[in-house]
C-alpha cells in the first residue's frame, strides 16, 4: 500500500505539478487531502481544495510541495509564514536553488528535500533526482516510494549534481525533441515526404529506446553493432564522430543548462 502524505498543500501547478499529481491520483490519492495554491490550475480533479493565494486558512500540512519557477521564491517565500510548517517535510522542485537558500526563505519547516523530475511523469515514466538534507528513514522511504510510481527515482549523493541531472534528464526530453526533429526535415530535405519522415523518424526513435532499455549493451556498443564496417551507417556516424563533433556539440550544451541552472539559484 502506497503511503500518501496525509496533507499535502502544492504551491504553484503548472504542467509538472500537475502531471505528478494526476499521476499520485491515479494510484490512489485522496483529492480531499490536497490543497492547490494556483491562480489558474489546470485539470484538477473534484475534492481538491483550490486556492488562489497562500492565506491563513491552510492547515498545517504533511508535505509543502513548491511548484513555482525559481524566481518566484523571493515573493512566495514570506507569505509562507501564513502556515504552521514546523511538522511540514518542504519538496522543492525548484531549478537551481539549493537547500541552504531554501532553509534560509522558508525556516520554519521540519525538513527539506529537493526533487528534479522531467516530463516523463505525464505518462508514468519521469526522471527523478532526489536529494535531501538529513531525514529520517520513513521520510526518505516514503519520497522514494512516491517519485518512484512515477517512472524512476534515485538519491544523489552530492547536491552539486542537481545542475548536472537538471542539464541531462531534466532538459533532456528537449534535446530528443529536436533530434527527432532534425531528423525528419533532414529526410524532408532530400525528397521525402514531410509527414511520412516525421512518421519514419518518431517510429525509429520509439523502437531504438526500447532496444536499448531492453538491450545488456550499453548504446555506444549497440550503435556499434548496427554499423558494419564501410556501410551506410558507418559513413554516417563518421560524420558525427569527426574532431568529437557530437560529443563536443551535446556537452557544450549541456553545460550551458547547467550554468543557467546556477544562476537560477542565485
Amino acid at each position: 500500500m502506497i503511503a500518501f502524505p496525509q496533507s499535502l498543500v502544492v504551491i504553484g501547478c503548472g504542467n509538472m505539478s500537475g502531471a505528478m499529481l494526476r499521476g499520485w491520483f491515479a494510484q490512489g490519492l485522496d483529492p480531499a487531502r490536497v490543497t492547490v495554491v494556483d491562480p489558474s490550475p489546470r485539470d484538477l480533479p473534484a475534492g481538491v481544495n483550490h486556492l488562489t493565494a497562500i492565506d491563513h486558512s491552510i492547515a498545517a500540512p504533511d508535505w509543502l510541495l513548491l511548484g513555482i519557477k525559481p524566481q518566484m521564491l523571493g515573493d512566495v517565500a514570506p507569505r509562507l509564514a501564513a502556515i504552521d510548517l514546523s511538522q511540514t517535510l518542504l519538496v522543492s522542485m525548484l531549478a537551481g536553488v539549493e537547500l541552504a537558500a531554501l532553509r534560509n526563505a522558508v525556516p520554519g519547516c521540519r525538513a527539506v528535500a529537493r526533487i528534479i523530475p522531467n516530463m516523463g511523469v505525464s505518462i508514468g515514466q519521469s526522471v527523478t533526482a532526489l536529494f535531501a538534507e538529513p531525514l529520517d528513514e520513513g521520510d526518505r522511504r516514503q519520497l522514494e516510494s512516491l517519485f518512484a510510481i512515477l517512472g524512476i527515482a534515485e538519491w544523489l549523493a552530492d547536491e552539486s549534481h542537481m545542475h548536472l541531472v537538471t542539464a541531462l534528464s531534466g532538459s533532456g526530453p528537449a534535446y530528443l525533441f529536436r533530434f527527432i526533429d532534425a531528423l525528419g526535415r533532414a529526410a524532408t530535405n532530400m525528397g521525402m515526404p514531410h509527414d511520412q519522415a516525421a512518421r519514419f523518424a518518431l517510429a525509429m526513435v520509439r523502437g531504438a529506446a526500447n532496444l536499448a532499455d531492453a538491450s545488456d549493451e550499453n548504446p555506444a556498443q549497440l550503435a556499434e553493432r548496427v554499423a558494419s564496417p564501410g556501410g551506410t551507417t558507418r559513413a554516417a556516424l563518421n560524420v558525427f564522430d569527426a574532431n568529437g563533433a557530437l560529443d563536443t556539440l551535446v556537452e557544450a550544451a549541456m553545460a550551458a543548462a547547467a550554468k543557467r541552472s546556477v544562476e537560477l539559484g542565485e
